[in-house]
């Protein structure tokens, strides 16, 4: 496959002729300009030939960054959740404001990461910046794929570190002061449920009676409701390990068959106006629970009263440290959290490890018998 250098302009490109379009049978030719000398022009040919014979060289065309993105996002649509869609489009909004409207092609790993430190300079956060990263990683990843670009340039740019936050947790006594002052909230058993199991808000809000085995004391997570844009969204957990069975304790088998009795009572009084969805928790005529509601209240409830602010999800936070500390293995707890490895629940809360790795030390030390300094024989955890 042979090319031509030739003068153009005040520099110098290349042309070479491609395999015929096996579509039309058309004649196809790659060019490229702007090189400072002929040299430098023919040094890029060779490459560009060498790249066509192996089937590597992307035909130029003009799709936008823009215009790609939307079509991504429109196919990722149809296998993503709603709530990762719709933080996949916050992050398209900003990648577009910067150069959406350049071509795909001519996306470089500097652009990218100019865009990152704006973000940054603009006052968002390290992790906001990762997402948008991801984000576009992916994206442009899959136009790879399809011959689209050459090379992905997320891929090669780097992404601010995101520093991770301690988790805010309760102590168990500040935990159960807080249960025994809500014993009179409508709430007072989801935040019972969330505080022993561990599970995530939305998870609880779609949890139904046909997931539940009081006598067993075990329940299944396979429904969840998230919100966009404030809207909810009914769906089941997407992947195996969020999809899960979690042992429930006695006494919040008993807080729950108390509950049930709460609401089989509010359903007699409604009669046909009771809406049933089958829902462990909802509204006083059956209706789903809006999982924003739920955060409200318990924001009312903790600032009014005594103990330190946390966050209704730090209430998963705070069953996970808990466990932890008591002894519970990592990988139970993860199966309970439903992590998708016990990795990341050891990095998540890596703030116990150093007490974990205390504990390992002496329960090994406690098995064993040695000579002690003193001459003294006995255990050493003793």
């Amino acid at each position: 496959m042979a090319g031509t250098v030739e003068k153009y302009g005040r520099g110098y490109r290349y042309r070479f002729e491609l395999p015929r379009d096996p579509g039309t049978g058309k004649r196809r030719f790659m060019s490229k300009a702007g090189f400072a000398s002929a040299r430098e022009a023919r040094r890029a040919l060779a490459t560009a030939v060498a790249q066509a014979d192996e089937g590597r060289l992307v035909a130029r065309n003009g799709t936008t960054v823009a215009e790609w993105l939307d079509q991504w996002l429109e196919r990722a649509a149809l296998d993503l959740k709603p709530t990762t869609i719709a933080g996949y489009r916050r992050a398209a909004l900003k990648i577009n404001a910067s150069f959406g409207r350049s071509r795909l092609q001519d996306l470089t790993p500097l652009l990218v990461e100019q865009l990152y430190l704006k973000m940054l300079r603009a006052g968002l956060s390290p992790k906001t910046v990762r997402h948008t990263h991801s984000f576009l990683r992916h994206a442009l990843q899959d136009a790879e794929r399809l011959g689209l670009i050459v090379r992905n340039p997320a891929a090669v740019a780097k992404a601010p570190r995101v520093h991770r936050k301690e988790q805010q947790t309760w102590t168990p006594e500040q935990l159960s002061a807080f249960l025994n002052s809500t014993v009179a909230e409508r709430c007072h058993a989801i935040f019972v449920v969330l505080a022993t199991t561990g599970m995530r808000r939305g998870e609880v809000v779609g949890l139904r009676w046909s997931n539940l085995d009081l006598d067993r004391g075990v329940l299944s997570v396979i429904h969840t409701f998230t919100t966009v844009n404030g809207a909810m969204l009914e769906s089941t957990v997407k992947t195996s390990k969020s999809r899960r069975q979690v042992s429930l304790d006695a006494v919040t088998v008993l807080v729950l068959r108390a509950h049930r009795a709460k609401q089989n009572a509010e359903r007699l009084a409604l009669g046909p106006a009771w809406v049933d969805h089958d829902l462990v928790f909802c509204e006083p005529d059956g209706s789903p629970l809006h999982p924003d509601k739920l955060t409200v209240r318990f924001r009312q409830l903790v600032r009014a009263s005594t103990l330190p602010v946390i966050r209704l999800h730090d209430l998963r936070h705070t069953h996970a440290t808990l466990a932890l500390r008591a002894g519970v293995h990592p990988k139970v707890v993860s199966e309970r959290l439903g992590h998708a490895t016990t990795g990341i629940t050891l990095d998540i809360y890596s703030h116990v490890a150093p007490e974990l790795d205390h504990q390992a030390a002496e329960k090994v030390a406690g098995l064993l018998h040695l000579d002690l300094p003193d001459g003294r024989t006995g255990d050493v955890g003793g």
